[in-house]
Parts: C-alpha cells; structure tokens; sequence
C-alpha cells in the first residue's frame, strides 16, 4: 500500500522537469535539422555579377535627344545596335551621329563601330573614326573655320563639346592640317592641344576657308 504513494510523488517530480527536457530535445532537434539539411539554393544563390550580353537589339534604328525647349540635341543612327543592360551602354555598327549645339552650329560623325553611354552625352567612335563640325560663327561674330577629326580611336563629349583620344589622330582646321600621337580638343575655349610627335602644314593665309 505504501508503494502507490512512492510512485505517485515521483511521477510528480519527475513532471517538473518534463517541459524542461522536451525543450532541450527539440532545440537538439532543431540544430541536427539545420546542420543536415543541404540548402536548397545551392550556389545560385551566391550573387552573380551581371555578364556583358545585350538584352535588346535595334535594326535601321534612330535614337534622338532634344533639349528641354523641343530642339533636336544629337541623334545616333545605324543598321544595328546593341544594348547592354550592366553598364547601360548601346552599341552601334558603321554608325552615323549627329550633334547640334546651342546656337545651331552641327557636329557629324561615322565610324566601323560606337559605343554610346545611357544619355548619349558620350560616345566612343572605334575604327575609321571621324568627326566633322560645319564652319560657324562664335559668339562675338568671328568665322570658325570648319574643323575635322580622324583616326581609329575618337571619343566625343557632346554636352561639354569636348574630343579626346589615347591614339594617333589627324586634325585639319580649314585649310591646316596637324598630326599627334594624342588629342584633347575644348570647343568652348577654342583650344587643341596634340602631344607626342606632332607635325603640321599651315597653308598661306589666301588658301584658307
């Protein structure tokens, strides 16, 4: 008769520590599931950096720009391009470029290949490039003869009216015609700057347009 008694008082102790070892079992549980269990993602789910690969393709395409009063900025044609969403960049084949500047005066351009930046205010002309600005005016009224550009490597700012090039390029103002092996050309300030070998033929005064 007195072992019922015994049982029962173990049975109540042994219930206090119950929720205690069905906790401590189940977080045990848990860690063994997570250490063992293989990850679903896999190594997709590492991040992958973005490939250079095209994400449309334009045929006999124009894109034009325009300035905030309508007039037409530049526009870029060409029988195939290529747009590349990792750097936000469009590629063109034998493209045909145009930029007007604020008072009218136009600049053209052609090359094998261009590469143009998201708002077309850069563009990287690659393989007989070269860039042409129609004769003009400045802004006190003296004559700007017209002004080209050539060689395989022409890399043109149009908002800020700039040239430069890391290889061998021919620039003829007017009648003038300089080589050197680099340029930076500013539109605005008027100034060419050609290094390395640089030569020049400067033709008489009478023969210049």
């Amino acid at each position: 008769m007195k072992l019922l008694p015994l049982l029962r008082r173990g049975f109540d102790r042994a219930s206090i520590y119950l929720p205690i070892a069905l906790m401590g079992a189940l977080a045990l549980g848990s860690y063994w599931l997570v250490r063992n269990t293989p990850d679903a993602a896999g190594p997709a789910a590492a991040a992958v950096a973005p490939r250079h690969e095209p994400d449309y393709f334009m045929r006999d395409f124009t894109v034009r720009n325009f300035y905030p009063d309508g007039r037409l900025k530049s526009q870029i044609q060409g029988p195939e391009g290529r747009h590349y969403p990792d750097n936000d960049t469009l590629e063109v084949d034998r493209p045909r470029i145009g930029a007007f500047g604020e008072r009218g005066e136009r600049t053209t351009a052609t090359a094998n290949r261009a590469l143009s930046n998201g708002d077309g205010s850069e563009v990287q002309l690659l393989g007989n490039a070269v860039i042409v600005r129609d004769p003009t005016t400045s802004a006190s009224g003296q004559p700007v003869p017209r002004m080209e550009f050539r060689g395989e490597f022409l890399h043109a700012f149009l908002d800020t009216e700039k040239v430069r090039s890391d290889r061998p390029v021919t620039l003829i103002r007017g009648a003038d015609r300089f080589v050197g092996d680099n340029l930076d050309y500013d539109n605005v300030e008027r100034v060419a700057v050609l290094r390395g070998r640089v030569r020049g033929t400067l033709q008489p005064a009478g023969s210049r347009r």
